[in-house]
């Protein structure tokens, strides 16, 4: 995984954070992650977003 991109796939951030693609999933529908849809069925998460979320930063919702 090239974690220098801004952007990446469920699967490359569920790698990145050690849980599963279905773990990623359930954080983005319960609000806890933020996912960006690149397309009718793509999403990709901000690695900052990532990031905040492994340290316990907040992250902002807009």
């Amino acid at each position: 995984m090239n974690i220098n991109r801004s952007f990446v796939s469920i699967t490359e951030a569920a790698d990145y954070v050690g849980v599963s693609s279905k773990s990623i999933r359930r954080y983005i529908s319960d609000g806890r992650l933020r996912a960006y849809r690149t397309g009718p069925k793509l999403l990709r998460i901000r690695m900052a977003d990532l990031d905040s979320m492994v340290t316990g930063d907040p992250v902002g919702v807009a």
